[in-house]
């Protein structure tokens, strides 16, 4: 049976794992990818969906009630948000949270890129007004006007931006993300460099920006006074994260897989960590050792097996499963893995390949897994063994995109917070075991 405790997922300001969230207020001005945006960047996750409403296939998701399909798993994975909303509309949003709850600081944030909102400069204009500090989201910059634009959006109160750059030549920004002015694009980063707190996103496509066009990138950025990089690995098929029927985006491409690319981070991390952060996604922080940092703590470890005393499986993808593997070695907890790199984008076409033979009485698939409930419990009990089927702790660990901002004691007890949660679960609802 699948179980029906919710408070698994629950999200609220008593919630251990929440602990490091700041007090930011996001602000969501919607658009879509590839309308909202300038047009799609050829590594866009979104490029190639097929968004027509006939053709669409809900996945079926935690939030799913007595059907498959729900909002989220049917149209916001797909980011259908409809056009940016007006003025009025964001001005609102920010009125009804102030109402209720004070924040230290506003993330503007779209589903196409916020470079393009037409009143941007108004906004942060009403924000700062509120004594608010202004965070900029993931944008690529290709929407802003000019530098004499950027120098308003500054003094209207913007102190952090994301800034997804790929690479500082203007003529492989022009090729990779449309961006047909590139080169001031790349003058509208500098000026943010200079001025604000800048978190620079780079996806790597091998060669295509990697290697030395990567070196030359890194030493740009911190020439030009970026804080941070984060370098996130490309997907390119359904095992890599396509979860859409959008695979591959690109023709005779293959990513570089989970070992090559935390060499890369770790590489550009010893030449350069000295001089900037840097971090990977979903693979690695060489500087907290995230995601999943207790795996190398082994007094840690054997505190935390001491404390299992029952048995369950838990249902995981092919980078988690290495870890998990190594945290609950020799304990009664069976780790399977699945061939999705990303655990949360695991789906019923996942869980249909799993061998139910190795699955125990109680079974763990990921909280956010792309599946609905009964779904889930017909799929994994279809050997006419009656499992208890449950959805697992909200988070393990955090990725590069989380732990840039945090210390290695803070992602450790992050982490230490969530397996011993964990482990309740385990102890609760699995089988007991006698040792």
């Amino acid at each position: 049976m699948f179980n029906e405790f919710n408070f698994f997922e629950e999200s609220n300001d008593n919630n251990k794992n929440n602990r490091n969230i700041s007090k930011t207020l996001l602000i969501d001005l919607k658009g879509e990818p590839g309308k909202n945006c300038g047009g799609f960047c050829k590594f866009c996750y979104f490029r190639k969906i097929d968004n027509n409403v006939n053709n669409i296939t809900p996945l079926g998701c935690k939030n799913c009630n007595f059907q498959v399909g729900c909002d989220y798993c049917t149209y916001s994975i797909r980011e259908i948000n409809g056009d940016f909303i007006p003025l009025p509309f964001a001005i609102q949003q920010l009125q009804n949270s102030l109402f209720y709850e004070k924040y230290d600081k506003v993330n503007i944030t779209s589903g196409g890129d916020v470079s393009f909102y037409p009143n941007l400069a108004e906004l942060c204009e009403y924000i700062k007004n509120c004594n608010l500090k202004i965070h900029l989201g993931y944008t690529s910059g290709k929407g802003f006007k000019s530098t004499e634009y950027i120098k308003k959006l500054i003094n209207c109160g913007i102190t952090e931006v994301t800034f997804s750059v790929f690479s500082t030549n203007p003529e492989i920004r022009k090729k990779w993300l449309n961006d047909n002015n590139a080169e001031n694009s790349l003058n509208c980063l500098k000026l943010f460099c200079e001025s604000c707190e800048v978190h620079c996103a780079i996806i790597l496509v091998p060669g295509v920006n990697d290697g030395e066009e990567l070196r030359k990138t890194i030493k740009n950025l911190i020439n030009w006074g970026a804080y941070a990089i984060i370098l996130m690995r490309f997907a390119n098929y359904e095992n890599n994260g396509l979860i859409l029927g959008n695979e591959p985006l690109i023709e005779e491409i293959t990513p570089h897989d989970v070992d090559e690319f935390k060499n890369i981070v770790e590489k550009c991390y010893n030449e350069f960590g000295d001089k900037i952060r840097i971090t990977g996604t979903p693979i690695y922080d060489p500087k907290t050792n995230a995601p999943f940092a207790i795996s190398y703590e082994e007094n840690l470890l054997e505190d935390l097996r001491k404390k299992i005393k029952s048995e369950c499986s838990i249902i995981t993808g092919n980078i988690s499963y290495y870890y998990l593997s190594k945290i609950f070695k020799n304990t009664p907890v069976n780790i399977v893995k699945v061939n999705k790199d990303i655990s949360d984008l695991i789906t019923s076409k996942d869980l249909e390949a799993v061998n139910l033979k190795e699955l125990k009485d109680t079974v763990f698939i990921p909280p956010m897994a792309f599946v609905h409930d009964k779904v889930a419990e017909e799929i994994l009990t279809k050997d006419g063994i009656d499992r208890i089927i449950l959805r697992g702790i909200d988070k393990l660990t955090v990725d590069g995109e989380v732990s840039g901002t945090m210390t290695k004691e803070e992602v450790i007890n992050f982490e230490l917070d969530a397996f011993n949660e964990l482990i309740e679960k385990i102890n609760f609802f699995g089988v007991p075991v006698n040792k």
